[in-house]
């Protein structure tokens, strides 16, 4: 996928906390998407090649993560900015996209999501005639953490958020370099068979 360049972006994607900052340390570059409760037709789309990265605090729980990220969430939850506030350290493009119908494929990609394999099932198996979206994202830290006003349009079950304000995208730093990226990527690829 071409990736387009872009001085600043206003365009979020909504993920669990602990999975951004997973996306961040570089532990992880893969995301499992099937959609929100308010998404057009209950289902996820890529409507956006590139975005902001989004952390919510609702429905993360210890148990659904394999134990060496559990200490994560602790420490996510103890580093969350107020209530009133959102705080985006991070932005990413997509340069791959899957679809799958299959758990062999959620299997096959344990080692790289830091949720357990029943949790990725659990996704799959929602709306079974619908394929979990398998994105690989590259993603970058902003130069210094940006905070806006939680506003109540950024609530509810949805994946795609518009914000206030563009934030300019100046001075990204890429979480692995171009060689790391590429390695894992290619991990990935061959666990999928693609």
């Amino acid at each position: 996928m071409a990736i387009e360049t872009r001085t600043a972006c206003a365009v979020a994607l909504k993920e669990w906390a602990v999975t951004v900052h997973a996306l961040g340390q570089g532990k992880q570059i893969v995301l499992l998407r099937k959609g929100g409760i308010r998404e057009e037709g209950k289902e996820f789309r890529v409507e956006h090649p590139q975005f902001l990265l989004y952390p919510t605090y609702e429905h993360q729980r210890a148990d659904l993560l394999q134990p060496p990220y559990q200490p994560d969430l602790e420490a996510v939850l103890a580093a969350a900015p107020p209530a009133d506030t959102l705080r985006l350290d991070y932005w990413a493009e997509v340069t791959d996209i899957y679809e799958t119908l299959d758990s062999a494929d959620v299997e096959a990609l344990a080692p790289y999501y830091i949720f357990t394999t029943n949790y990725a099932e659990e996704r799959l198996r929602w709306r079974p005639k619908k394929p979990l979206y398998i994105l690989l994202l590259r993603t970058y830290r902003l130069p210094q953490p940006v905070r806006l006003p939680l506003l109540p349009s950024y609530g509810g079950c949805k994946s795609w958020i518009q914000l206030e304000r563009a934030i300019p995208l100046d001075g990204l730093t890429p979480v692995l370099d171009e060689a790391a990226y590429a390695a894992r990527r290619a991990e990935i690829r061959a666990a999928l068979h693609r």
